[in-house]
């Protein structure tokens, strides 16, 4: 595992520093780059491959289907890490990056910064995450957690995305995406719930994924918390 999350974690942080070091662009008015989710969602698909890392070091890659061997606090975070935020995050950004770029580039990704950023960089950010945590959720088990509790830590993050951008264009008179400028009061409500739905939407995509890989490991979770609920009677 370390073979393959050594490598896309070398790559995120030389993204990541070119694009803090060399791109200019973003970081003037209130909120600097923070004000985008694409460099937000650079920044969790970094630290993510990083703690992999660190779990493929000193941590644990424990299946449920390995008795005896003690899953370590680290992997625990992992799985509920990814299951959250690093993969709904990572594939909201694609999906609507590109679908928003489809129907007109300017309102997402504006002709002149082609010349600003690399192709390379653009990609990076908008376009690998989807077959960098497909080859991740294939390698590796994740457990994930109840659905109540990940939709709403997922939830969580993207009402505190909205209240930000929505503090910066009352409190800078800034859109931080010129779509949302360009619509009505009423259909801009209608944009955010479709976009809250697509999160809930893109969570369940990655709950689906990880019962196909992995069914047989699941099924091994779910006799024993059903053993251990017939122990408690």
């Amino acid at each position: 595992m370390l073979m393959y999350h050594f490598p896309v974690y070398v790559l995120y942080i030389f993204s990541l520093t070119y694009d803090i070091v060399n791109i200019e662009v973003g970081w003037q008015g209130y909120g600097g780059k923070f004000k985008f989710l694409t460099f937000w969602n650079l920044c969790i698909q970094t630290l993510y491959f990083g703690i992999t890392v660190l779990n493929d070091f000193c941590g644990s890659n424990v299946r449920p289907s390995e008795k005896g061997q003690k899953i370590s606090s680290m992997q625990k975070f992992r799985d509920y890490f990814l299951a959250t935020l690093v993969f709904p995050v990572g594939m909201f950004v694609v999906m609507t990056f590109w679908g928003i770029y489809a129907v007109d580039r300017e309102l997402v990704y504006p002709r002149a910064l082609d010349k600003i950023i690399p192709p390379w960089l653009n990609h990076i950010m908008h376009t690998t995450i989807v077959p960098f945590l497909l080859v991740e959720k294939y390698i590796v088990y994740h457990q994930y957690p109840p659905r109540k509790s990940g939709l709403m830590t997922l939830l969580g993050f993207a009402l505190l995305y909205l209240v930000w951008i929505l503090w910066i264009a009352y409190y800078a008179n800034i859109w931080v995406y010129p779509i949302l400028k360009v619509l009505q009061p009423h259909q801009r409500a209608v944009f955010i719930i479709v976009l809250l739905f697509l999160f809930i939407s893109l969570y369940i995509l990655g709950e689906a994924i990880n019962k196909f890989l992995w069914g047989k490991e699941r099924s091994v979770v779910h006799s024993r918390k059903m053993k251990n609920t017939q122990k408690v009677k």
